[in-house]
């Protein structure tokens, strides 16, 4: 029979969301499988990583247990694998796949590992582009040239990304030199909502901008008057208050200049800036 290992992380909390964690629950965590068998359901606890299959001896067993341990923590790992003497593996199976349970699975959202004899596929989501190719690159090195590894790995859209191409370069208008939203200023923060009220975890920092035209001071407070507003119609669309920030910097941040009308329009803007709770 061909070797066969499947390892699907439920790490911590911070790198798997609940509904992560429920799916994992139906194709268990972290499961080790040479010959192709399934153990059905393990559910893990959110700090948790679950191992389960079958080996064909108990040094597999114990190798394979005890990289994860080290990785996790002793108290992390649950052991649900069995060994079963007729399962058959390639030569140094076990060291090869003892090499790739090391420190760089906690860097991947959502993760899957699989190997099927000397065919590996690593799955899940990664924060940079340069990091994605360093993982998969490291295991290849990691490994004997007999082995092949399939990456679908990938980098998500931050929420700070997804917010801004909601934006798209629009401006939030207000009643010239009040902090009263004009229609189109409403019509922009109805289309924002959803996006905003989907952050689940996340605050958000709206800061109010001006350009320089007038006292420093009077645009100071005009700028935290406008960001005050579009929370405020935020709040009113059902959104949580505790979600959010504002802050008016007044004409102290430029993005343009202002010896333009155009350059002046740019520069009164309301900025929206995610971040953590």
């Amino acid at each position: 029979m061909t070797s066969r290992i499947r390892m699907a992380q439920c790490i911590a909390a911070a790198m798997f969301t609940a509904a992560a964690v429920s799916a994992l629950a139906q194709q268990p965590a972290v499961s080790v499988l040479p010959d192709g068998a399934r153990i059905e359901g393990a559910a893990a606890k959110a700090d948790q990583v679950v191992a389960g299959g079958q080996v064909p001896d108990e040094a597999t067993r114990a190798g394979v247990l005890g990289a994860l341990r080290q990785v996790y923590g002793t108290a992390n790992v649950v052991d649900r694998i069995e060994v079963l003497g007729s399962v058959g593996a390639p030569a140094n199976w076990s060291a090869n796949v003892q090499k790739l349970l090391t420190g760089a699975l906690k860097q991947i959202r959502r993760g899957q590992l699989q190997i099927e004899g000397t065919q590996l596929t690593v799955s899940g989501e990664v924060g940079n582009e340069a990091l994605r190719q360093k993982i998969v690159s490291d295991m290849a090195l990691a490994l004997n040239p007999t082995y092949t590894i399939k990456s679908n790995l990938r980098v998500p859209a931050s929420e700070q990304i997804v917010l801004d191409q909601v934006l798209a370069n629009r401006l939030i208008e207000f009643e010239t030199g009040s902090a009263t939203l004009t229609k189109k200023g409403r019509d922009l923060l109805d289309e924002l909502a959803p996006t905003l009220g989907g952050l689940a975890n996340k605050s958000v920092a709206i800061v109010g901008h001006t350009d320089n035209a007038g006292s420093r001071a009077a645009n100071l407070a005009l700028s935290q008057s406008r960001a005050e507003a579009v929370k405020g119609y935020l709040v009113n669309k059902g959104l949580d208050p505790a979600n959010f920030a504002t802050s008016g910097v007044g004409p102290d941040r430029p993005v343009a200049a202002n010896d333009s009308e155009q350059g002046r329009s740019r520069n009164r803007r309301i900025e929206f800036r995610v971040g953590r709770l």
